[in-house]
């Protein structure tokens, strides 16, 4: 989720007062999020070691027209859109060799929607004397320059480490990239219908939303060509057809996203530190891409940090900052749940 490192127990709690996870039903639609994500991972650069454009894209099977829609009381609110709904009952399965994904529980990624028109009512410009145009443009300008266009160039290492690494360190690293993937996948669902929804009520924001969007994808594919490594790669095409969405209103969506982001640029911008004081520890290479990566997360961050200031009745009552806390509090005992092994 959107955010990259957004926590499953907040994402619950927050549920039951928004909604309960609904699985998406189709509704007519134009175009596919999976073929906007196997257009953004051609933005990811080939290595030296024969690894083309395409290997980057996460696994998707064939895209076709269609997408998801939840109903909430006499309004139908979209999900994002994705491929042609999966008929498990008629024999459809995942891609031949995928991993199957992991069971959602309260610390699962989750992939979630909002009411999109509230959200287009919320963000335009129009009579709100908040919004700072220039602030917009000058974020813009940051994400138009994409520093991190040729930073996630893979290398002969991966399979190499892939190979020799073994027993529970294995386990526990598959599991990471399998909820990084995943979180980073949910994003870019998100902000890819968020940037397509806005482009009438506010262009410069929707475009902020697309540039997001290209990152996570290029994220969520790094991650999944790692997991490839090991043989264990997600199908996000059947991911995203069969995947549980999570309602939230607009403005929960708003600062989850931003504490999301600001939280994941803290996580790999504290392993990036550890690591370089004992690099002895660097049982994957993926960790040594950390430092740039965590400057996406940061950017992401930073709009979000402009969107709530042109709306700050969202994080100034006494909800908003319960909310807030628990996210944080949650996100922290996400993160101490796992094995001492992978912490230390």
């Amino acid at each position: 989720m959107a955010a990259a490192v957004s926590s499953g127990l907040a994402a619950a709690a927050m549920a039951a007062v928004a909604s309960s996870p609904t699985t998406g039903v189709q509704t007519k639609s134009s175009s596919s999020s999976c073929s906007s994500l196997t257009r953004c991972m051609a933005l990811v650069p080939a290595s030296s070691s024969n690894v083309g454009m395409s290997s980057f894209t996460p696994g998707l099977g064939s895209c076709s027209k269609g997408s998801h829609a939840i109903a909430r009381g006499r309004r139908v609110v979209a999900a994002p859109r994705a491929s042609t709904k999966v008929d498990v009952s008629k024999g459809e399965k995942m891609r031949e060799g995928a991993k199957t994904p992991a069971k959602e529980t309260l610390l699962t990624p989750r992939f979630y929607t909002t009411d999109f028109d509230e959200m287009e009512a919320m963000l335009t410009v129009e009579g709100n004397p908040n919004y700072r145009e220039e602030e917009f443009l000058a974020l813009l300008n940051e994400f138009k320059t994409d520093y991190n266009q040729t930073h996630f160039v893979r290398n002969s290492e991966f399979k190499e480490a892939a190979e020799k690494l073994q027993g529970a360190p294995r386990a526990i690293l598959l599991e990471f990239l399998e909820r990084s993937c995943t979180a980073e996948f949910s994003g870019f669902l998100l902000y890819k219908e968020l940037g397509r929804r806005l482009k009438k009520t506010n262009p410069i924001v929707a475009e902020i939303f697309t540039l997001m969007s290209r990152d996570e994808a290029r994220h969520a594919g790094f991650l999944n060509k790692a997991m490839a490594d090991f043989n264990m790669a997600l199908d996000l095409g059947f991911l995203t057809k069969t995947r549980k969405y999570t309602f939230f209103k607009p403005k929960y969506i708003l600062y989850t996203t931003y504490l999301s982001e600001k939280i994941g640029y803290w996580r790999y911008i504290t392993i990036n530190r550890h690591l370089q004081d004992k690099p002895e520890h660097i049982i994957f290479p993926i960790f040594k891409y950390f430092f740039n990566w965590c400057q996406d997360e940061n950017r992401h961050g930073d709009f979000c940090s402009a969107l709530l200031k042109c709306h700050p009745q969202v994080v100034k009552d006494w909800q908003a900052k319960l909310w807030c806390r628990f996210f944080c509090l949650s996100k922290i005992n996400e993160e101490s749940a796992g094995p001492s092994s992978f912490r230390n």
